[in-house]
């Protein structure tokens, strides 16, 4: 892994590192996987809507959502994200850094699936990151955010449900 840049805004589409726990050994791995997940049973050979996203409240519920959420929760490591606001009046979004406040690097909670095209037979890992309502401080900005792991969930199959969110005293934001 150690010809892999930083990357300072991943987008959606893109390969990101993510940690994975093998439910069966335990061994952890820190895979590069396509962040838009697509659900293993999906047989469009385009891999359809992608959602980069799942929403804490209901990701146990939905069937894009259900069985990764059960069987393959991972961790997103990162340094900071951004969220984007509205600006009234404006066509552009202003962008936000959120990144914890003494600047170390964090946990997003996700899950992953694998995917097998059904016209090429290959396979695709994929991900989603898992969503909460905003906190006091990033609500300033967008009513969700991603759910931060708070440090004690340190391996992928910790992450605990229902998906927490940490407090808004250890996060910061910026211009």
């Amino acid at each position: 892994m150690g010809n892999i840049r930083p990357r300072y805004n991943a987008a959606p589409s893109q390969e990101l590192l993510v940690i994975r726990e093998n439910r069966k050994t335990g061994e952890r791995s820190l895979d590069l996987i396509k962040w838009g997940l697509i659900p293993y049973w999906f047989t469009d050979p385009t891999g359809g809507r992608r959602p980069i996203n799942a929403k804490a409240e209901s990701v146990s519920k939905l069937p894009t959502f259900r069985e990764a959420y059960t069987k393959r929760r991972c961790i997103v490591p990162i340094d900071g994200f951004f969220e984007w606001r509205a600006i009234k009046g404006a066509r552009a979004k202003q962008p936000y850094a959120i990144a914890m406040k003494d600047g170390s690097p964090f946990g997003l909670a996700g899950l992953w699936e694998n995917w097998r095209n059904p016209n090429t037979g290959e396979w695709q890992r994929t991900f989603a990151i898992i969503t909460v309502p905003s906190n006091t401080l990033v609500s300033q900005i967008h009513h969700r955010m991603p759910a931060i792991l708070k440090p004690r969930h340190t391996s992928a199959g910790s992450v605990p449900s229902p998906i927490p969110t940490i407090c808004s005293s250890a996060i910061r934001l910026s211009r």
